[in-house]
């Protein structure tokens, strides 16, 4: 087995409130339930852009099953918290139901001044992401390896696309994440990187524009993180259940090991435009898994099992040494069989309507005998 290559992994979850369903600007509230659950630390739960958001990241963990049984435990005792101060915890990349008035932002200054620079696009940010963090040996082989891995980048958007409703709507679209969240100044693919000095080179480009207040504004895909030694990769939506969760965090780093051995070997990357890889993430994140994808080896549409079958190709040997081959493959080809988080919140509005699709994205944490189920919105838009 290869050596331990650590990770780390966010989630962000929606707060609905149990009667209305609707989002609930409660994680004050909430945040103050968590310190009473015993799985819990205060480190675990952090508050987000809007009080309707909720944050969780695991501890550095070793393996997928370390990744997975915090997430497990966080959706459980999160979920608990939730239903003391009337709400339910929604693994949805986008507000399904949304009601006229703003959600309040958190109190912090930065997100009072993003609130007061881009007000619209601020209220919009009722969405829910999944960041995958990687360890790296530095920065130079992190932005190395953030320049190999960014062709693959839509297809993590493709995979992970959870989020198909808006507002009381059906989008069109399996990530309407991606779209509300590619409309801020620096989003989607990053740009190719040689190394650290590129890397902090086109960083400090950016910030020098002025559009950009800080570093924290970089909502590329995937980024060097400022904060620990590991690539970040962010493209995936939040997911339904912790399989989907643990799968994407797998390929991530097979992602990264597989840049890492390629940049140690000098092997030549790929480096499409940036053009073919905003138009393929929009289309990603337009279709998810049920049309072609571009295939980023030559920019030309492929269905989209066979693109996801050679991103498993490239990342099998990476996989195989870190001990993650068996459980990834299986995964991916649950997502790409039983569909992403999108298509299961289409069928199960399909046959349940709303509370149907509420029990899939939000389901019911127990208290003291079995939960009652929510009342259907009257007072969405």
């Amino acid at each position: 087995m290869a050596t331990c290559v650590t990770l780390g992994v966010e989630e962000e979850y929606l707060l609905l409130d149990r009667r209305t369903a609707l989002p609930a600007a409660r994680v004050g509230r909430l945040r103050a339930a968590a310190r009473q659950e015993p799985g819990l630390a205060r480190e675990d739960v952090d508050s987000e852009l809007l009080q309707a958001l909720v944050e969780v990241a695991t501890p550095v963990c070793a393996d997928l099953g370390e990744v997975g049984a915090h997430l497990a435990r966080f959706r459980r005792s999160v979920g608990a918290a939730a239903r003391r101060v009337g709400c339910r915890l929604a693994a949805t990349g986008g507000a399904p139901l949304m009601a006229d008035a703003t959600v309040p932002v958190t109190g912090t200054q930065r997100y009072r001044e993003l609130r007061a620079d881009a007000a619209q696009l601020a209220d919009e940010q009722l969405i829910c992401g999944m960041h995958i963090h990687v360890a790296v040996p530095d920065r130079q082989a992190g932005a190395a390896a953030l320049g190999r891995l960014r062709p693959w980048l839509p297809v993590l958007v493709a995979l992970g696309a959870n989020s198909p409703f808006w507002g009381g709507h059906d989008t069109g679209f399996a990530s309407w994440r991606t779209v509300v969240f590619g409309r801020w100044p620096v989003s989607g693919a990053p740009p190719f990187f040689s190394g650290a000095a590129h890397y902090e080179e086109r960083v400090a480009a950016l910030l020098g524009t002025g559009v950009i207040a800080d570093r924290h504004q970089l909502y590329w895909h995937a980024r060097l993180s400022d904060t620990y030694p590991t690539l970040e990769v962010r493209a995936p939506d939040v997911q339904l259940d912790v399989d989907s969760a643990v799968t994407l965090a797998g390929i991530a780093r097979g992602l990264v090991v597989t840049a890492l051995r390629e940049g140690r070997r000098g092997a030549r990357p790929l480096d499409p435009p940036a053009s073919i890889l905003q138009a393929a993430g929009w289309h990603a994140a337009r279709r998810g898994l049920t049309a072609d994808l571009v295939d980023p080896r030559n920019g030309t549409p492929l269905p989209a099992a066979d693109v996801v079958g050679a991103l498993l190709d490239r990342i099998t040997p990476a996989l195989r040494e870190l001990g993650d081959a068996d459980r990834v493959t299986a995964g991916v080809q649950q997502l790409v069989t039983a569909g992403t988080g999108a298509a299961r919140q289409r069928a199960a509005l399909t046959r349940g309507g709303t509370e149907r699709l509420l029990d899939l994205i939000a389901p019911d944490v127990p208290e003291d005998g079995d939960a009652a189920p929510a009342e259907e919105p009257s007072r969405a838009r």
